[in-house]
């Protein structure tokens, strides 16, 4: 019984890392993705995880959803900082600080 419960523990912790994995790369894209519509610098090429909350989805299951943060620059000279929420694997929004833009 002890080895189920550990093997049980062992998957669930190697799913949520995976899990978690696509989630950043999803919302590292779609950072990188905003940041070239509005003309500026991705910063430090990586977003990190802010919050993590369960919540129902559209469909009314239950979500891991996931506010990850990331930074940009828009002249080299500030950084500012930008928020992407993804819910499952979806990238559900992408808001970025106002910033500076350079005449």
């Amino acid at each position: 019984m002890q080895t189920l419960i550990l093997l049980g523990a062992l998957l669930g912790t190697i799913w949520y890392w995976w899990d978690t994995m696509q989630s950043k790369e999803a919302a590292k894209d779609a950072g990188k993705h905003a940041c070239d519509r509005a003309q500026v610098q991705f910063l430090d090429d990586t977003v990190a995880l802010k919050k993590l909350r369960l919540q129902r989805g559209e469909n009314g299951r239950l979500q891991l959803w996931r506010l990850f943060v990331f930074e940009f620059t828009s002249d080299g000279a500030f950084r500012y900082q930008g928020r992407i929420t993804v819910a499952g694997k979806q990238v559900r929004q992408v808001e970025m600080d106002p910033y500076r833009i350079d005449s």
